[in-house]
């Protein structure tokens, strides 16, 4: 058996600016077969020919020209900005959509978590859609039997088991989904963005499924905005960045790389909205945007060594608040929070009334090394988390002449404290 069990070859897919993609059951692939055996030929023909034209106005490549070889028994991280064409990659290795050019080879049987709960029909049962759902991912009943129980006991809905799905929280449907697709026996598991939902605690659980998926020899392609499980998990990284393969190497040098082409930022606005949100939340209040303090002779979201760092944020309240609370949390580009602050360390505030509002947030100099750092913003009330995203904006330190002076850039860590040493001669 071959030690590769993905092999990319000068991928690409190209859509067409108000198209739609016409997606073919098996019966019509079998009976155009039949009816016209040399149909495909032709079409594949004329596929490569359209595939050789030049680009139209109205064309787009979600992926151009990308190449990697994953190795058996790896885990593997593919990380990049929304719209990097990430989940299109996983749909063509997945066999959900067809490249436009090039190859993607497959050693093994795969399974995909692309969309958790697909195929979830809300009038049936849990214990009906457990079977349901396992057919819709390839597993056949025999097998369904058998992880049966180890499903159920995952998903924690056995009180629940024979009631319809429609009747189920959020958190219970996607508890059940992702169990039964996480007990697939796959070669290869595929995973996109599947753990932005539920709370901490079921996260952590299904990153340890996902983890011993990778520890039992089977092939891991997983795919998150939340760089902390991606470093707790991977050990490779791939970098996908305007549909080409930007960076392919190990996990931390990849998130690093990650981080300084998300902090190229050319507006001084950030739109927090549609930050990836990987706790539930009561959303009374929303974090809507971030607006940079400027630095003479320095770009949006820079800030110098040793010099402090403003920013405001702009929140929306759709209903009265009792006890506010915001807090900031800093992370290092590795994905490991080095800080956190709270509101209340500072002022407290009764009760805040619905509208927008902007929050001036500022940190006194504390020694932060040079390179890039990643905010997250909560709130908070007296019932519990508003809203909360660990990735809202990504900042960088750059270095200046004091920076120079200390030689900073050979430290370890993140921060330069300030210490006081003293000599005496004994």
């Amino acid at each position: 058996m071959s030690d590769i069990a993905i092999r990319v070859e000068g991928l690409g897919k190209r859509y067409r600016m108000g198209q739609r993609e016409r997606y073919k059951t098996l019966r019509d692939t079998v009976t155009h077969a039949v009816s016209s055996p040399f149909r495909w030929v032709r079409a594949l023909a004329a596929s490569r020919a359209r595939s050789g034209e030049k680009d139209r106005s109205d064309s787009f490549w979600a992926l151009k020209d990308v190449s990697f070889d994953v190795p058996r028994g790896s885990i593997v991280g593919v990380i990049g900005r929304n719209g990097a064409g990430k989940s299109t990659l996983l749909k063509v290795l997945s066999r959900i959509t067809e490249p436009t050019e090039g190859r993607a080879k497959i050693y093994g049987r795969v399974g995909s978590l692309l969309d958790v709960g697909t195929g979830f029909h809300p009038e049936l049962t849990g214990r009906e859609n457990i079977f349901l759902n396992g057919a819709i991912l390839g597993m056949h009943r025999v097998e369904v039997l058998r992880k049966f129980d180890e499903i159920v006991a995952f998903a924690e809905i056995d009180k629940f088991l024979d009631t319809p799905v429609k009747r189920y929280s959020s958190g219970m449907y996607v508890r059940l989904a992702f169990a039964v697709a996480a007990h697939l026996e796959p070669d290869i598991l595929v995973v996109d963005e599947v753990l932005a939902v539920g709370d901490v605690q079921f996260q952590k659980k299904c990153l340890g499924k996902i983890g011993a998926v990778g520890t039992d020899g089977r092939t891991v392609l997983f795919v998150s905005h939340v760089i902390s499980s991606v470093l707790k998990l991977c050990s490779r990284g791939i970098l996908i960045d305007g549909g080409r393969l930007s960076f392919d190497g190990d996990v931390k040098t990849t998130v690093h790389k990650y981080a300084s082409t998300a902090s190229q930022l050319t507006d001084e606005t950030v739109d927090v909205s549609g930050a990836p949100r990987p706790l539930d939340s009561l959303g009374r209040a929303r974090i809507i945007s971030a607006l940079s303090g400027l630095t003479p002779e320095l770009g949006p979201w820079q800030y110098p060594y040793q010099g402090p760092i403003a920013f405001k944020v702009v929140i929306h309240v759709s209903a009265p608040l009792d006890g506010f609370c915001f807090g900031v949390a800093l992370y290092a580009s590795t994905g490991w929070e080095i800080a956190s602050s709270l509101s209340s360390h500072n002022f407290t505030v009764g009760r805040v009334y619905p509208g927008d509002h902007v929050l001036s947030i500022s940190y006194s100099p504390f020694g932060l090394i040079p390179g890039f750092y990643r905010l997250g913003f909560s709130i908070r009330s007296a019932s519990g988390f508003e809203d909360y995203t660990d990735s809202a904006v990504t900042i960088e330190v750059v270095a200046n002449e004091e920076a120079g002076r200390h030689r900073v850039e050979t430290f370890g860590g993140a921060i330069v404290p300030k210490v006081s040493y003293a000599l005496e001669c004994i």
